[in-house]
């Protein structure tokens, strides 16, 4: 049909036809398949949204607020933990009765980042809160157990540096009150680097850190030793003087095919230099039960370690990172926090373990 006289070019002469609208402009005006997407609400913000019994804190303190397993009958119902097992109620860390010498611990593993510091200054100060006299040695060159304690340690007069290498500091002077009542500090720096080469042709060197130890554990009830990751002669040294051994995971596959090497040193210790040596039980740290990767690695942790496993679990929460800033532990920094109701019950898990009584 041709064209009539006088239409605009951008109009059909066809009856009822409006004017012509260009390709490029009906491209522009339909929605974008990305911003649809990006207005679509992302799966993980919905599975955040949804209250996950792994990942509530009430339900990681209050064993009611786990799901139940009901296969054994309306009588046999409990409830079912974090690790798939059934989570018992453990009572509040009440102090050993009789005083001294202390237990001491060994926080270990040869993996970096797993959360060892983290363990050891939370569980110290829950221990602490309840009662317990602790004693935090940060047998680390890195000086983090000080950082995260408000402590710069590169300032410090006197580290456990001296009391390895026999300087004739008393080991009560090199002992730090910290802001926690209850909790003090065996500072380190980075001259702790040294004393690894010094000890190398010390008689009995791997006895160093015991004989250190030995005129503080009548202060206190238990003393948590934060190790360096690696296995080299300051950690066969902890395990050497440490009546147990708390291994914080990360479930995360590399931090698992590690555990291997670490059991192996356990073993070699028990062997040869300790024969009392215990592991206390391995802890989960940085969970997250929304991904399917940390949930089947810490079922393999479970398969692997059976009871050793810690009925609790440290999942992943920025106030971790936090109180590492402002130099506190968890329990003072944000004392309502998820993060400190965990190590709340990971503390008397500990006790639990250690010195009992057992779980309710």
């Amino acid at each position: 049909m041709e064209r009539g006289v006088g239409v605009p070019d951008d109009q059909d002469d066809r009856p009822g036809s409006g004017p012509r609208v260009d390709p490029l402009v009906r491209a522009e005006a339909r929605v974008d398949p990305l911003v649809r997407a990006e207005a679509r609400v992302d799966p993980l913000v919905r599975a955040e949204a949804r209250v996950d019994p792994l990942v509530d804190p009430a339900a990681l303190v209050d064993p009611a607020a786990l799901p139940l397993d009901t296969s054994g009958g309306p009588g046999g119902r409990v409830p079912i933990g974090p690790t798939g097992r059934p989570f018992p109620r453990f009572a509040v860390p009440e102090p050993p009765a009789q005083p001294g010498p202390a237990r001491v611990v060994a926080v270990c593993n040869q993996k970096g980042g797993v959360g060892k510091t983290t363990t050891t200054i939370n569980l110290g100060a829950c221990l602490a809160e309840a009662g317990w006299r602790v004693l935090l040695v940060d047998f680390d060159p890195q000086g983090s157990l000080a950082v995260g304690l408000g402590i710069n340690p590169n300032g410090l007069e006197h580290t456990i540096y001296d009391l390895l290498t026999g300087s004739g500091v008393a080991a009560a002077d090199v002992v730090l009150a910290t802001r926690v009542e209850g909790l003090d500090l065996l500072p380190s720096n980075i001259d702790l680097s040294a004393a690894e080469v010094q000890l190398v042709g010390e008689v009995a060197r791997e006895f160093t850190l015991a004989r250190a130890l030995r005129p503080l554990t009548g202060s206190y009830d238990v003393v948590l030793v934060d190790c360096q990751p690696s296995l080299g002669l300051l950690t066969v040294n902890a395990l050497t003087a440490a009546a147990g051994v708390l291994i914080p995971l990360e479930c995360e596959f590399f931090a698992l095919r590690g555990v291997a090497l670490l059991t192996a040193t356990i073993e070699k210790v028990r062997e040869r230099l300790n024969p009392d040596l215990l592991v206390d039980g391995v802890l989960g740290t940085m969970f997250d039960s929304r991904t399917v990767h940390g949930r089947e690695v810490l079922a393999r942790v479970v398969e692997a370690f059976g009871d050793l496993v810690f009925h609790t679990v440290i999942t992943r929460t920025v106030r971790f990172p936090e109180t590492t800033v402002a130099g506190e532990p968890i329990t003072s920094y944000a004392p309502s926090s998820p993060g400190a109701f965990m190590y709340r019950q990971v503390a008397r898990e500990f006790a639990a373990r250690t010195l009992g009584p057992g779980p309710r």
